[in-house]
């Protein structure tokens, strides 16, 4: 039976059975279900499944699976299951026993508990976890292009020409993307958030003039687009209300494209504008006054983010700042969380004699390394408890690094190693070198203080 096989019948099999699943889809590393049930997960037995790196409990159950693997373990799911992959079964027939109302009782005061700040960073996270993949990609290929025409490359080349196409063209229109994505979020149609973007970033914004000034096209730039999507699929579903079934193919989306478009451009863009350079001035003022104890604060205090899966709501500042100033000082700062962990899992690694524990750093520490830190985190770290501080140690040694030397990206991508080719030319050397900062202290906190081999007793 190959690995993925087995790993689908296991989680299945924790999970309840087939038929407890009411939900399933997957990012980068974690297959996310939905039980019909909670009552019937067996969370201890999840975790003990060989090849399960951590589970987190939130809106939807998270199984960290790890990069490559959750893929095809969510397609074996998807099969046992019959359900499509990051689909809702609305027709799901409900547990109506009081098992079943206990558990979505708790699900819901969960919900009602989470703070405000908490579900909007969620909320965000959701419009971007998808595009994670196209945005990896991109900026790879962007960044990698970008080295070979600092290198001496010919930017009229053939070759250069179509990687600098390759690379750069989603991020024209990732604000068509963010729309679609935004609209599924708030319950539109998708083709309508799309739609909803495209307003915010057509370059024929240029030939209209509002109120003596010609508008600028992009102004307002991703929270600008989401702005716009949110409140098409709002409109979209108020008038849908009130309008004839026979009529409604027609009348609903023309009505709800057009009053967005019109408050798109005398509302919803110069705000969006506004709270970007908010967002975008107020960053750079903190890293220009804070400095190095700024780096430190932020890289620090990043991977507590990464746990709940929220940083992925920091995309679309990230994308800000490359818009406004041209590149991104936030990120190799924040890549320093992930360094941390590196360095922490091999201090462990050497320490230990737990061969659980080795082989579980020995599958995390390569993708690790390129930048994807769940495996460790939720692997390693997190569960022995203090290793998780001693590794935001690290990054944060490493972070006040990037910040004294005002490392910046010109895309943006995972982190660790592959994030050099991101970097500006002239300082990727710096950059690495604050990777290896991270790196060693993260190793050299854990094996001071982080890690005892007790700690790994109930690994």
């Amino acid at each position: 039976m190959r690995k993925e096989e087995r790993l689908a019948k296991e989680i299945t099999e924790q999970l309840g059975g087939t038929g407890n699943i009411a939900e399933l889809a997957s990012c980068m590393t974690r297959l996310r279900v939905k039980p019909v049930d909670e009552s019937k997960v067996n969370l201890n037995g999840i975790k003990d499944i060989d090849g399960v790196m951590g589970v987190v409990e939130a809106e939807t159950l998270q199984i960290i699976l790890g990069p490559g693997i959750v893929t095809k373990v969510a397609d074996e799911v998807s099969r046992m299951t019959g359900k499509n992959v990051s689909s809702v079964d609305d027709e799901e027939e409900i547990d109506t026993s009081l098992e079943g109302l206990a558990a979505r009782t708790k699900a819901g005061l969960n919900e009602k508990n989470a703070t405000p700040f908490k579900l909007f960073l969620r909320k965000i996270a959701s419009i971007f976890i998808p595009l994670i993949p196209a945005i990896v990609a991109s900026g790879l290929i962007a960044g990698i292009n970008n080295v070979i025409i600092k290198s001496g490359g010919d930017p009229e080349s053939t070759l250069v020409q179509m990687l600098d196409l390759i690379g750069w063209g989603l991020f024209g229109y990732l604000g068509v993307f963010v729309g679609i994505n935004t609209a599924k979020e708030f319950g539109g149609s998708p083709a309508l958030g799309g739609a909803a973007g495209i307003l915010l970033i057509n370059p024929g914004l240029a030939n209209i003039t509002l109120f003596g000034e010609a508008l600028v096209p992009g102004r307002g730039g991703l929270i600008g687009v989401m702005l716009a999507a949110a409140l098409v699929a709002f409109m979209e579903k108020r008038i849908r209300r009130v309008v004839p079934s026979a009529v409604d193919i027609i009348v609903t989306p023309t009505l709800a494209l057009l009053i967005t478009g019109f408050a798109t451009f005398f509302i919803l863009q110069p705000v969006g504008g506004f709270l970007s350079d908010i967002i975008t001035k107020g960053l750079l003022g903190i890293l220009d006054v804070g400095g190095i104890l700024a780096g430190l604060v932020l890289a620090g205090t990043f991977l507590p983010l990464v746990v709940t899966g929220l940083h992925q709501g920091l995309t679309p500042v990230h994308m800000e700042l490359i818009n406004s100033i041209g590149d991104d000082p936030l990120l190799p700062i924040l890549a320093m969380g992930g360094a941390g962990q590196v360095g922490a899992a091999f201090a462990i690694y050497f320490k230990t004699k737990n061969a659980r524990l080795k082989r579980v750093i020995k599958g995390g520490l390569p993708v690790g390394m390129l930048g994807i830190g769940e495996p460790l985190i939720f692997g390693v770290t997190l569960p022995l408890g203090r290793p998780f501080l001693t590794a935001c140690l690290g990054a944060a040694v490493g972070g006040a690094f990037q910040a004294f030397f005002k490392i910046a990206t010109v895309a943006i991508g995972v982190s660790g190693i592959p994030l050099a080719f991101l970097i500006h030319t002239n300082q990727i050397i710096l950059y690495l070198i604050g990777l290896l900062i991270a790196y060693a202290f993260g190793f050299l906190f854990t094996w001071l203080f982080g890690f005892k081999e007790e700690m790994a007793k109930n690994i």
